[in-house]
């Protein structure tokens, strides 16, 4: 018997099943962690940094809310889904470090974990893009799911 849902009896991949279950209010949240360093965080003022290609953690807050969207188009066996919302916060944690946190939130028949991941990681991703003309020492250190409601379980990391 295979433990993993996205195979099938022939071991080939296949898209869960999720007609059978109950529409659910779904909610995840990920935070991703990143080192940004001094030489970049001191030119914030006002907790953004505006930037030739525009203002920094706002542009990275769209890209977030943009990249839960296409999460299904960028990872194979993620069904479609109706987000019914995405928030993105963007923390300056110390002079070297930020906590970037999306929660995304769903009525629906399968969990968002997979969405709030992708919205978390493309808006470092973004925010690596926009800053790396003052340094490209930065680093995303850390990505986790730290928030799960709705479905089977709910989990809190």
């Amino acid at each position: 018997m295979n433990d993993f849902s996205h195979i099938n009896k022939k071991n080939n991949p296949k898209m869960v099943n999720v007609s059978d279950k109950a529409v659910t209010k779904r909610t995840a949240t990920a935070k991703a962690s990143m080192f940004l360093g001094t030489e970049i965080i001191s030119h914030f003022s006002n907790d953004e940094l505006i930037t030739k290609k525009g203002p920094v953690f706002q542009t990275a807050i769209i890209a977030g809310i943009q990249a839960v969207k296409k999460t299904s188009e960028l990872i194979p066996m993620c069904h479609p889904l109706l987000i019914n919302g995405v928030d993105i916060d963007i923390e300056i944690i110390d002079s070297e470090h930020i906590e970037v946190f999306c929660k995304v939130t769903i009525e629906g028949k399968t969990g968002v974990e997979m969405e709030a991941l992708t919205g978390a990681n493309i808006a470092c991703l973004t925010i690596y893009d926009m800053c790396k003309a003052i340094s490209q020492k930065m680093v995303i250190k850390e990505v986790k799911l730290v928030e799960k409601t709705g479905g089977k379980s709910d989990i809190k990391n």
